[in-house]
């Protein structure tokens, strides 16, 4: 099956260079949306989504219309509905069209056939193994260093994945996130440093909606350090991970990477009903910053302060992060 599935070199150069891991994602992207009609049609419809800004102040959220994701956002990843469903990143069930890229015989490389931006990629695991990023934080590190024009990502089991039940990281397009544009400004003017080394830094970011931790560094030993760390230090719950969303790029030979600690898997205007509901599914990309919306009427209605209590309502609570802020000082 894998290697049926597996686009050859001769196939993806009619669609770009070949040199390296991050070209041949950019070649892939092109020869899906040529020959995939399910992902050129939709990769399509993006230049057509509609988009918001909602300014706060330092900061601003953007919204996005993408009727495509009501897959995501809407999603039943409770036990028994995933036991129902076939896993649709298992490698029998992808679509006949859907090729990929082969990554260190434990991936496979794949376009995301419903995407939020221009490039939007899918790593999918080869075995079909739970979401749980403690043993594959490395793999993080490593896929970003071979993919320095985007940003990879990790939606926990009950943080915004659609798919709990089969391990994958994501990739879009490095920059596209409020989160990435702001990171320079948050970390002069909004950061509290909790720790600095030649080598590592560590940084807290409160009053920006959602709370989280950045570490930057170019020492890889030292970023898989901290990261053990705060996952030991965060909240395990029914002996599930920790909920988190990581978002990580790789830029002048330095790892940043971003670790929103979350307290809920969807806000309460999720279950409203009497017509006030938004169907949101907050995940990495919202936690960066863009809010998915794949309701054209909730697209429309959202408010300042729907946004405000949204976030509000998955990020961890202040309380929390204090506990989590001193015991990294320490």
């Amino acid at each position: 099956m894998i290697n049926s599935k597996i686009i050859s070199s001769r196939e993806l150069s009619e669609f770009g260079s070949l040199a390296n891991l991050n070209d041949q994602v950019f070649a892939l992207l092109v020869q899906q949306k040529a020959t995939w009609e399910t992902a050129g049609k939709n990769f399509k419809a993006l230049t057509q989504d509609q988009t918001r800004d909602f300014e706060f102040g330092h900061f601003k959220i953007i919204t996005q219309f993408n009727a495509e994701r009501i897959r995501s956002s809407a999603a039943k990843t409770d036990v028994r509905s995933l036991s129902k469903r076939p896993c649709f990143l298992c490698l029998e069930n992808l679509p006949e069209e859907q090729k990929g890229i082969l990554l260190q015989d434990k991936y496979l490389i794949l376009v995301n056939p419903f995407p939020i931006f221009s490039q939007h990629i899918v790593i999918d695991g080869l075995e079909h193994v739970s979401q749980q990023i403690q043993p594959y934080f490395n793999d993080l590190l490593e896929i970003s260093a071979n993919l320095p024009d985007f940003t990879v990502f990790y939606n926990g089991p009950k943080c915004g994945a659609s798919a709990p039940d089969h391990f994958h990281f994501q990739a879009i397009g490095k920059g596209r996130l409020p989160v990435e544009q702001e990171f320079e400004i948050l970390k002069e003017k909004q950061a509290e440093v909790l720790v600095q080394t030649n080598h590592l830094k560590i940084l807290a970011v409160e009053k920006y909606l959602r709370r989280f931790i950045a570490i930057t560094s170019s020492d890889k030993n030292g970023v898989k350090e901290i990261f053990e760390k705060i996952y030991e230090l965060l909240d395990l719950k029914n002996g599930e991970e920790p909920m988190m969303n990581v978002l990580c790029n790789f830029t002048r030979n330095e790892w940043r990477v971003i670790i929103f600690p979350r307290e809920k898997q969807r806000p309460s205007h999720f279950y409203k009903e009497n017509g006030e509901q938004i169907v949101v599914g907050p995940a990495s990309v919202e936690m960066g910053g863009v809010l998915v919306l794949p309701r054209k009427k909730d697209f429309m209605k959202i408010t300042v302060n729907d946004i405000t209590e949204i976030y509000g309502e998955v990020t961890i609570g202040p309380e929390k992060f204090d506990n989590l802020k001193e015991h990294l000082k320490q």
